[in-house]
C-alpha cells in the first residue's frame, strides 16, 4: 500500500471507531511511523509503506481506537511550543495550561524564584523557564514517578545545565524536584506560586471522556467531593511560602472561580482576579500575599 493511501485508511479507521479528531489524530500517528509529515508526504505519498510501516500503524491505530490517548501511543504531548514525555503516571498537558502559563509569562520576571506544586509532568515549570531568564525553579509532586518523568522532560527541554540560545531559550538553572504532599516537604519563600491541581469533583470522574478516566492518574484528577480539597490546602498553606507581595497562580475548573476566591480571600490574599480563558471560562486565579 503506498503512503498516501495508508494514511486515509487510517482517518477512515478512527472515523469509524468514533474518534472525534481522526484526521487529525491518524495523521500524529501516522508521521510518528513513517516520519513523513505534511511536507514530505507530498513529494512521496506515492512510494509503497513497508510492511513493518503498515503492521505498526494499524497496530496503533487500533490502540486508539480503544480510546488510549494519542500521547499516550507515541509518548509525546506538545506544549508551549515544546515536546514533553507523557505517560500513564502524569496528566497530558493540556490547552487550558497553557493560558496559566501566558499569563504566567506576562508577570514573571528573570531571575525570579518559582515553585510549582502538583508539578506532574513538569511542564508548567519547565515552559517558563524556557522562556525566561534565570528563573530559580522548585516543583513538587507526592508521585516519584511523577517526578521522574518531570526530570526526564527537563532534560529533554534543555540540553545542558546552562544554555543561552539564539531561538529565546532564557538561561536555564537545574530545577529543584522535591517528592511533597502538598506543601509538606516545602521549605523557604518564592517570588511566584503555581499550582494546577486535581479539581474534578468526584461524582463526575466516573462521566469523563474514557481517555481521561481510564487513563490520566487519578490522583492528578480528583479533587474531593466538592472539587476543592487542594485549593483549601494552598489557601491555607502558599502564604507561609510567598515572598511578601508574592504573587500565586492556580488554574481552576470552568465553574469554580466563586469558591476558590471565598478560600483565599479567607487567608488574607488580596488583588484577586479570575482570568477568562479563550473559550470565555473562568480558567485562572491570580492574587498577592499581604
Amino acid at each position: 500500500m503506498i503512503y498516501r493511501e495508508l494514511l486515509e485508511e487510517g482517518k477512515r479507521t478512527l472515523k469509524e471507531a468514533g474518534i472525534t479528531d481522526a484526521a487529525i489524530d491518524a495523521g500524529i500517528l501516522f508521521e510518528h511511523v513513517t516520519g513523513l509529515g505534511r511536507g514530505a508526504l507530498i513529494v512521496r505519498g506515492e512510494e509503497e509503506a513497508s510492511e513493518r510501516e503498515t503492521d505498526t500503524y494499524s497496530l496503533l491505530l487500533e490502540k486508539r481506537s480503544a480510546r488510549v490517548p494519542v500521547q499516550h501511543i507515541t509518548g509525546r504531548a506538545d506544549f508551549m511550543g515544546l515536546e514533553f514525555y507523557v505517560d500513564r503516571n502524569v496528566l497530558i498537558p493540556r490547552l487550558d495550561t497553557e493560558f496559566l502559563v501566558e499569563e504566567m509569562m506576562r508577570e514573571v520576571g528573570d531571575g525570579s524564584s518559582v515553585l510549582d506544586v502538583c508539578t506532574g509532568s513538569g511542564c508548567i515549570l519547565i515552559s517558563l523557564m524556557r522562556y525566561k531568564n534565570d528563573v530559580d525553579g522548585t516543583g513538587t509532586d507526592i508521585s516519584e514517578a511523577a517526578l521522574e518523568i518531570a526530570r526526564k522532560n527537563e532534560s529533554l527541554v534543555f540540553n545542558t545545565r546552562t544554555e543561552k540560545s539564539s531561538e529565546g531559550c532564557g538561561l536555564h538553572n537545574s530545577i529543584k524536584w522535591i517528592r511533597s504532599d502538598m506543601f509538606e516537604a516545602v521549605t523557604g519563600e518564592f517570588d511566584y506560586i503555581v499550582s494546577n491541581p486535581p479539581y474534578i469533583r468526584t461524582d463526575v470522574i466516573d462521566n469523563l471522556m474514557s481517555e481521561v478516566r481510564d487513563h490520566d492518574p487519578m490522583q492528578a484528577l480528583d479533587g474531593g467531593a466538592d472539587g476543592l480539597r487542594f485549593y483549601r490546602i494552598i489557601a491555607e498553606e502558599a502564604g507561609a511560602h510567598l515572598k511578601r507581595g508574592g504573587k500565586l497562580f492556580l488554574e481552576i475548573g470552568y465553574d469554580q472561580g466563586e469558591d476558590v476566591t471565598g478560600l483565599l480571600e479567607r487567608q488574607g490574599f488580596r488583588d484577586i482576579k479570575i482570568l477568562k480563558d479563550y473559550s470565555g471560562n473562568g480558567r485562572v486565579v491570580i492574587c498577592s500575599k499581604t
